[in-house]
């Protein structure tokens, strides 16, 4: 199960968490998706979609 937007393709980022004494660990940050009932090519799926494409209308939902 890939964490990425099937909107805009939004995904995980790499980098490190850097401490007050320099120390360095590696970390993930992932984006915050939502599985939402949406209309796609005219049917009802379920697609998971971060919340920035939600907020910008991007998304059209569908109505249960």
């Amino acid at each position: 199960m890939s964490r990425v937007c099937e909107i805009c393709g939004k995904g995980p980022v790499t980098g490190h968490n850097v401490s007050h004494a320099n120390n360095r660990r590696k970390t993930r940050w992932l984006p915050n998706l939502q599985k939402v009932n949406a209309i796609v090519d005219g049917q009802k799926t379920k697609i998971k979609v971060c919340t920035t494409c939600l907020k910008s209308n991007k998304v059209v939902k569908a109505v249960s």
